[in-house]
């Protein structure tokens, strides 16, 4: 069964800034810029995660804080480029 958008979006994300031993719970809803899970650094590093995995190009106008801040609003902003 192939993955969920929403899927993978989480699993890139516990992937690759949790470090190992963290505890925190990450799901859909989590705030992870305003959390302090992402940064404003890693933010670009998940744009372009996003542009690479789907072939899109997202402009940095809807590049926001508040459109990366959960898996769920970043799900919401990759919908504007058909991708669900």
């Amino acid at each position: 069964m192939a993955e969920s958008v929403k899927d993978i979006v989480l699993e890139y994300i516990r992937n690759e800034y949790l470090e190992e031993g963290d505890d925190r719970e990450v799901n859909y809803d989590t705030p992870i810029i305003s959390g302090g899970i992402v940064d404003s650094f890693s933010m670009v590093s998940l744009k372009v995660f996003l542009e690479t995995q789907y072939n899109i190009s997202i402009p940095d106008t809807k590049a926001t804080p508040e459109a990366f801040d959960s898996v769920n609003n970043i799900v919401t902003l990759l919908k504007e480029f058909n991708i669900e």
